[in-house]
């Protein structure tokens, strides 16, 4: 994960720290490690496609698979805004696909904490084609 591009951080230091854990997770595909952030309860939605729903498994099934689509994937943070429950990332996600091929695209997440910190939504903005094509 990148982060010497981050112009904007509205996080305390310590939601800024989980925040940067989750991502991590995400970065390293990390299925198990990612799942401990979620709600039992969480969606993630992909630009228009309907929401990924039906709970903590469910979701990361989809996204289990969505990472599998791609080598890597690495995050670069530009910008943060919000609280330390509900806050926007805007980033620049660098990807490598199977072929070898690198391929940057702008993203920008939503994301909502529940009251024990656990992520019950999220809403992601990007075009992934791109990466696979």
């Amino acid at each position: 994960m990148i982060t010497s591009n981050l112009r904007i951080n509205q996080l305390s230091a310590t939601a800024y720290n989980q925040y940067l854990a989750y991502l991590q997770a995400m970065d390293n595909r990390d299925v198990e490690g990612y799942g401990r952030f979620l709600a039992d309860d969480v969606t993630v939605q992909f630009n228009n496609d309907a929401p990924m729903q039906g709970g903590k498994e469910a979701v990361l099934q989809g996204l289990g698979a969505y990472w599998q689509s791609f080598a890597s994937i690495e995050h670069d943070l530009t910008n943060i805004y919000g609280t330390d429950s509900n806050y926007v990332l805007e980033a620049l996600n660098h990807y490598v696909r199977h072929d070898g091929k690198a391929v940057t695209v702008h993203a920008v997440a939503f994301t909502d904490l529940n009251e024990a910190g656990e992520v019950k939504s999220v809403r992601i903005y990007q075009d992934v084609s791109p990466v696979l094509a």
